[in-house]
């Protein structure tokens, strides 16, 4: 009689088990020498048995079938089988006398009706075994989700530390990934873009192996980094720290969600190029390169345009103009810049009472998702329901925490983004050079939108906060008050993006008031009190 060995581990990785088929080989060719058994041929798997449809395990049934081996030798029937599947196999093949002996290390089987019956037992153990430890990780698995763990390998970005059993913020990858959700959130490069740029950087995952486009794009769509954790659609409150804030996190998923096609690779790269429409026309303006120089015109798809070409450096020089109307001479940014700074001091307490507002609304939707926890278990709701709820609250509730976490650290959020308005007017700058030439498509569109070429001239929309520093020439301090003596048709007078400063309230009304006449005062203080008199009629 022939006997095949067959050995097998659960972990299909290389790195992991490598002992145990060493171990299962040794101790059965201990046994065939001892037996004096004769061995045909040997089977090495490194696959699961939890289900069917091992490849190596099915050929040595197939060769068995076959009659080239009469008997297996393994270490125990778990080798064999953990489903049901697989161990009907053998007891069926054992039943038609195709395989007439079953030698184990571990246990004992002959092939009559009570050893039969036995290894049907081992096997359902077996099956059992696998299924009840598979109970077991999940449980465990949920228990680490209601704590606010990471269940498995952290991200990449995060350490297992393997003292707490949570994920650590990685030092040396952390700022790669918070620099990789900045590059998307501007909505200048793609996937594909995003991933070479990362692999320029050093980027890499706990392998060593460079990220490719779908790890890329699951890095981007991953909650974990803005401290939640997802579990089959489902939200999870994390205890770990997060790398970037939800804002952040929000602006790239609304970035992935616009991306509706991939963007056209052009043949020829031009400064201003895709930037600009035709006033008249509506259509595209393109460029062109004829006898040495750049020129800009309208495409002219509908046939109704008469534009006329317009030199690049033409155009420009009209860019700087623009640039130079919205940049903050060194004293007005550092006294605006000690203006907020001093209103931020002032509005500490105001800060503080939106603080206990925001602690209040937390701990609203805290008991909010208590109940609908309750809700759930007592199975008034769908679980589908449950899940839309509590990752809807879970979301406004990081919102809110981020929003707690900002003022902690910033105090005034109000004031912030006039800060950093005021930062970018003044850094602006740099772009009167052409060593900063190339950068100018991207600030232009940040100070503005909707540019379009009109009489060969740039035209454009300026954004919220440069609006008001394209009127600066108009101001005769940095306060926008305007000239004490002004024309009767002069330019309007124009306020800074101060916030609601009282200051800046109190200048502007002071200067108004003082440009007013005698006479026009004295009717303006009757018409304010006129309104106020109460309405008495005329045949009373």
């Amino acid at each position: 009689m022939k006997y095949f060995i067959y050995t097998r581990k659960s972990s299909e990785s290389e790195d992991r088990q490598i002992l145990s088929i060493e171990a299962q080989l040794r101790e059965l060719r201990d046994l065939a020498e001892k037996e004096q058994l004769e061995i045909a041929a040997s089977f090495e798997e490194a696959k699961t048995a939890k289900e069917p449809g091992r490849i190596v395990f099915a050929e040595m049934l197939a060769a068995v079938e076959r009659g080239e081996a009469q008997g297996i030798l393994s270490w125990h029937p778990d080798r064999l089988a953990r489903n049901s599947v697989d161990g009907g196999r053998i007891i069926h093949l054992l039943d038609t006398g195709a395989l007439q002996s079953l030698k184990f290390s571990s246990f004992w089987f002959e092939s009559t009706p009570q050893g039969k019956f036995m290894l049907n037992i081992a096997f359902g153990q077996s099956k059992y075994y696998v299924d009840n430890l598979s109970e077991n990780v999940k449980r465990g698995i949920r228990q680490k989700l209601r704590r606010g763990e990471w269940p498995a390998l952290a991200p990449v970005g995060y350490i297992n530390n393997l003292k707490t059993k949570r994920i650590e913020v990685d030092s040396s990858r952390a700022p790669l990934v918070r620099k990789a959700f900045r590059l998307f959130a501007s909505g200048e490069h793609s996937l594909r873009t995003l991933a070479k740029e990362l692999k320029e950087f050093g980027l890499r995952s706990h392998k060593g192996n460079a990220l490719s486009i779908s790890s890329v794009q699951r890095m981007l769509c991953n909650p974990v980094y803005y401290g939640m954790i997802t579990r089959k659609g489902e939200l999870y409150d994390g205890k770990h720290e997060p790398i970037i804030s939800k804002i952040l996190f929000d602006e790239v998923q609304a970035v992935i969600a616009g991306r509706a096609r991939k963007k056209r690779k052009r043949k020829h790269e031009y400064l201003f190029s895709g930037l600009m429409f035709c006033e008249q026309c509506t259509c595209a303006i393109t460029a062109e390169r004829q006898k040495g120089h750049v020129y800009y015109r309208c495409t002219k798809k509908k046939g109704t345009c008469d534009e006329k070409y317009l030199r690049e450096e033409t155009l420009l020089e009209q860019i700087r103009e623009i640039v130079e109307q919205v940049t903050l001479p060194e004293s007005w940014a550092e006294n605006m810049l000690a203006e907020l700074d001093r209103e931020k001091k002032q509005n500490t307490s105001s800060n503080r009472a939106a603080v206990r507002s925001l602690e209040q609304e937390r701990t609203s939707i805290e008991a909010k998702l208590d109940t609908l926890l309750d809700l759930h278990l007592e199975g008034g709701i769908d679980r589908s329901v449950y899940v839309q709820k509590k990752n809807k609250f879970l979301n406004r509730k990081q919102d809110i925490d981020q929003k707690i976490k900002e003022s902690a650290q910033k105090g005034n959020d109000r004031l912030e983004p006039i800060r950093e308005l005021i930062l970018s007017s003044q850094d602006a700058k740099k772009y009167r050079s052409d060593s900063h030439k190339q950068e100018l498509p991207t600030f232009l569109k940040k100070i503005g939108s909707n540019w379009v070429l009109q009489n060969r001239a740039a035209r454009y929309e300026a954004r919220k906060g440069w609006r008001a520093l394209r009127q600066r020439p108009n101001c005769s301090d940095w306060l926008g008050r305007r000239d004490s003596n002004p024309r009767m048709h002069g330019p309007k007078p124009c306020a800074l993006p101060l916030g609601d400063s009282p200051l800046v309230k109190k200048n502007v009304r002071k200067n108004r008031n003082l440009l007013l006449s005698t006479s026009q005062r004295v009717n303006l203080s009757r018409k304010r009190n006129y309104q106020k008199m109460p309405y008495v009629p005329y045949f009373s």
